[in-house]
């Protein structure tokens, strides 16, 4: 069985926390009180959205402002087109587990 990557109490509501799993950044984002799961890469340039702003479910690229919905990968903004690849999240009590 997989270790878990996270706590659920290590990621509050409207905050983000970049982890790796398997070789992958993930960024691990609390909307509303769920957990999701996106590769913390900006589809436009490769750079990291963990500095970004996460607003609801939109994070924003702190690079060229390019957003995304944290809860399906979708570029929602330029200069972006291409959808964030997303992760099946698991929670187990307080543990957290990513499917990649």
């Amino acid at each position: 069985m997989p270790h878990p990557i996270a706590k659920r109490t290590d990621v509050p509501p409207g905050t983000a926390k970049r982890v790796e799993v398997d070789g992958v950044e993930v960024l691990l984002c609390n909307y509303d009180g769920n957990l999701y799961a996106v590769e913390d890469v900006c589809t436009h340039d490769g750079g990291p959205l963990d500095q970004g702003v996460l607003e609801g479910c939109v994070i924003e690229c702190p690079r060229h402002g390019a957003t995304f919905d944290v809860r399906t990968g979708e570029a929602l903004s330029l200069p972006a087109i291409e959808p964030l690849p997303t992760y099946r999240v698991r929670v187990e009590g307080d543990d957290v587990y990513i499917e990649t």
